[in-house]
């Protein structure tokens, strides 16, 4: 569990709608997650990708890379971060991106 009491198992959810996929991802993304976090968005092979990441409480540098991996597979991504997402993500750089949601 988390500091806020949530549970932390991770799972990776995609929906498909014609060209868009959204895929919900929850828990912690670490090594032993990233890699399953980039075949669920990827699985569909639809151009236009939607990562729900609010759901996320943890996220390190093996997510961080599949994130970038995922945004140069998907010519049209937007990534949906939680509050913890979002920090790590301007700290390392990243959270000008334009597939960075500002909400």
């Amino acid at each position: 569990m988390d500091q806020e009491g949530r549970e932390s198992v991770f799972s990776a959810t995609t929906e498909l709608d014609g060209d868009h996929a959204t895929v919900r991802v929850r828990g912690e993304v670490d090594l032993s997650t990233a890699d399953t976090m980039f075949q669920a968005a990827t699985r569909a092979d639809a151009p236009r990708v939607t990562l729900d990441l609010r759901e996320v409480m943890f996220f390190d540098s093996a997510a961080i890379q599949a994130l970038i991996r995922l945004a140069d597979h998907c010519p049209e991504l937007t990534v949906l971060p939680s509050r913890q997402v979002r920090r790590v993500l301007d700290i390392s750089g990243l959270g000008e991106q334009p597939w960075l949601a500002t909400t």
